[in-house]
């Protein structure tokens, strides 16, 4: 029986040691060599003595994070990635929560760290990769792990400013990862295009996927997402044929136009997750790239990275939700009501998780541990973990679950209960739209649509959402954008939008 990720990269390691594991365009590492690297790093960790600690790692994403990961597990520890575009101040707040034994940089970098609220050791990348590995000491410490050890944190945003450190063990991510290879029939012949940040968690997907099974991962350079013609040509030269992006980034190709200047056929695999993706665009997708494989994956960073999907097996119309799908193997799912009972089909309730993938809860905060992490209300048996989502969901006619919003953005207007998510799946699939979201007006008790793509008459927007959506649920204003902001990891960020709702760059 697996026990630790480190296992796939042993495998990997011995049976494709020359085989390009990572290239992130300024350095490519091999299967044999990211092993050297990371056991290098990981017996200049042990002198640390410790277990089962944090260690963060702090450099610019690339190759030489993969590394350091794996070294940090191969000491016996576990690793949370801070991205070297991060704040300070978030920082801060993230060490202040972590408080690691060790933090890994790099020479150009240690220099920054003079602001850091952090006054343990700084590790050096260059020098820890040099290190004596010492084989005996290494497997004395894997020897002792076991499979609910903590791999990783993930720090997300906390409702109150304070971002919260999701903790996964190794069997949580072993799980996943295999359900990954088996559903989309990963082997050593697939090429990922990674875009998602390491602090992402859309991101173990590729990493571990190549780990598993030998695939090669190109790290794709931010500015490729910018260009999106550039990000197509890029595709095709290294030969990706497996993305799993945030939905936002395929629209933006889409929006562009860049598919009828370029096609990557060479894709074969095409998923998404992180936020709703609008039918208009996927259709886009659908018609430039007929024979690729399309899949909506669902879930949040506590239940590493995925607990449902939907294989895209037929036509939906532009204004159509996607479904989210069925449980991933080895997970249950649970649409709970207010009342903490089952829904019925067509009710909306809050998606409840089980399984091995869940969280071993956020690190050094056991008190949103506990408000998060549950026992199952319908087990009064024994004591079954589950974990609360926060988003409402139903199930359609084909026993197949809709997404239709947060809970928090779930309003009552004017009597009514509405879902936010509903107006929006409307209104994207208005020809002119390219990307929307609508968020509410708390002070003057009104909703809010806020687009971008051609600007349209607020008469025509209305008359058009009429059909499609009560009248309760129409919005007062409609605000166009050349540009909708985002948060780092590529989703739109609606606080932004809530906060310049008074601005004059709202045109």
């Amino acid at each position: 029986m697996q026990k630790n990720v480190l296992e796939y990269l042993d495998r990997t390691a011995r049976l494709y040691p020359d085989k390009m594991a990572f290239d992130d365009d300024k350095k490519r590492i091999t299967f044999r060599e990211l092993k050297q690297e990371a056991d290098a790093i990981g017996s200049s960790l042990l002198k640390l003595k410790k277990h089962r600690q944090p260690v963060a790692v702090y450099l610019p994403k690339g190759c030489d994070c993969i590394s350091a990961f794996m070294g940090i597990v191969s000491s016996g520890n576990f690793y949370c990635p801070i991205d070297a575009s991060m704040p300070v101040e978030r920082i801060n707040v993230i060490l202040n929560v972590l408080n690691p034994v060790a933090v890994i940089t790099n020479k150009k970098l240690l220099k920054k760290t003079d602001s850091f609220a952090y006054s343990g050791p700084y590790i050096l990348y260059e020098e820890a990769k040099e290190s004596e590995i010492l084989t005996e000491e290494l497997w004395a410490v894997r020897w002792e792990q076991i499979d609910t050890d903590p791999l990783y944190v993930l720090f997300t945003s906390g409702s109150t400013g304070v971002p919260k450190g999701v903790l996964i063990c190794h069997r949580s991510v072993i799980d996943y990862i295999d359900w990954v290879t088996e559903t989309f029939d990963v082997t050593q012949e697939d090429t990922f295009g990674n875009q998602a940040p390491f602090y992402f968690d859309n991101s173990i997907l590729d990493i571990y996927c190549a780990l598993k099974n030998g695939s090669s991962v190109y790290i794709i350079p931010k500015v490729k997402f910018a260009f999106p013609v550039d990000l197509l040509k890029y595709i095709k030269e290294k030969e990706i044929n497996f993305i799993f992006w945030v939905p936002s980034m395929l629209c933006s190709v889409a929006n562009a136009k860049a598919l009828d200047i370029h096609k990557p056929q060479g894709l074969k695999k095409i998923l998404f997750c992180g936020e709703v993706m609008p039918n208009k665009h996927l259709n886009i997708w659908r018609k430039a790239v007929p024979d690729a494989l399309y899949a909506n994956l669902y879930g949040p960073t506590e239940i590493t990275d995925v607990c449902t999907y939907f294989i895209v097996d037929r036509e939906f119309d532009d204004d159509e939700p996607l479904p989210i799908g069925v449980p991933c193997k080895n997970t249950r799912v649970l649409v709970l009501n207010e009342q903490n009972e089952l829904t019925e089909p067509g009710e909306a309730g809050e998606l409840c998780v089980a399984g091995t993938g869940l969280s071993l809860g956020y690190y050094n905060n056991p008190e949103k541990t506990e408000m998060a992490f549950v026992g199952n209300p319908l087990n009064k048996g024994y004591k079954e973990r589950i974990y609360r989502t926060g988003d409402l969901v139903k199930y359609n006619e084909k026993k197949e679950l809709i997404y239709l919003s947060r809970k928090d953005f779930q309003i009552k207007h004017m009597g009514y209960r509405i879902e936010l998510g509903e107006i929006e799946t409307a209104l994207a699939g208005l020809e002119g739209i390219e990307t929307c979201a609508c968020i509410y007006d708390d002070e003057r008790s009104r909703i809010v649509a806020c687009y971008t793509g051609k600007e349209i008459e607020k008469n025509n927007i209305s008359e058009y959402l009429k059909r499609r959506i009560p009248g309760y649920m129409i919005p007062e204003e409609y605000f166009h954008y050349q540009e909708l902001p985002y948060n780092a990891n590529g989703k739109i960020d609606r606080i932004v939008l809530k906060k310049n709702l008074d601005s004059k760059s709202i045109k």
